[in-house]
């Protein structure tokens, strides 16, 4: 059996301080390509990543959905034959482990799942690493999450791994702090075999866009909220 092609989607908003280290640990032999989605950095975030040796693409709109729809606009701007066959979504701030990323693809792989969350919440986690507003909300969406799909979901992390085939089936449409939350309401419809693994997160580098100031966190809390009723 061949072995699958793997792309990564890193959305990165100034994460100059980060990105290096991130693309650096993402295990050898495992991805046929790395795209950065520079979502209108300021800083140096798309030259690092260039000279490392990824594929970086240039997002002026901001917003953490707009920089993601990018990145899968050029994993599937090409004939079907030539898409990924697993498609992982990571943060460029450095809070994830991308060395974990063969236990996040190792259900898609055996079969048992479409969809792969990353836990935090049932992983190990760095002190600091998620704000008590983070832990809170993500509580909260999980809990309506398995209130209205009857599933059993503990988290809403970034980290993340699909079937190219079925991400393109559920038609994702968000372009800002509801893609999460987005993809895993619209698996749930569609009857897409969710299932989490647990995973390691730290404190990220530089200051966090959202739960960073009062603004983003609100904002982020509200979209994820509104995202998950427009569905109900």
């Amino acid at each position: 059996m061949p072995q699958p092609r793997v792309s990564v989607i890193i959305p990165a908003h100034n994460e100059a301080g980060a990105i290096a280290l991130v693309l650096g640990e993402i295990p050898a032999g495992l991805v046929e390509e790395v795209i950065v989605v520079d979502n209108n950095s300021t800083d140096d975030t798309g030259a690092i990543a260039r000279a490392c040796g990824a594929t970086v693409l240039r997002e002026p709109r901001p917003g953490y959905g707009y920089a993601c729809l990018a990145g899968m606009a050029h994993a599937f701007g090409r004939p079907q034959s030539e898409w990924p066959d697993l498609v992982v979504f990571l943060d460029g701030d450095h809070s994830d482990y991308p060395e974990q990323m063969p236990e996040l693809l190792a259900p898609l792989l055996r079969g048992d799942a479409d969809l792969v969350i990353g836990s935090r919440a049932l992983g190990e986690r760095e002190k600091g690493a998620l704000l008590p507003q983070q832990r809170f909300g993500n509580w909260l969406a999980a809990r309506l999450l398995n209130l209205r799909y009857k599933g059993n979901v503990t988290d809403l992390g970034p980290f993340r791994a699909i079937r190219a085939t079925a991400l393109q089936a559920i038609g994702m449409e968000d372009k800002t702090y509801g893609w999460t939350v987005e993809m895993q309401v619209k698996a749930f419809r569609q009857g897409l075999r969710v299932v989490e693994v647990p995973v390691r997160y730290r404190r990220r580098i530089g200051t966090s866009k959202v739960s960073g100031t009062v603004r983003g966190t609100l904002g982020a809390g509200y979209k994820i909220l509104w995202t998950i009723f427009r569905y109900w």
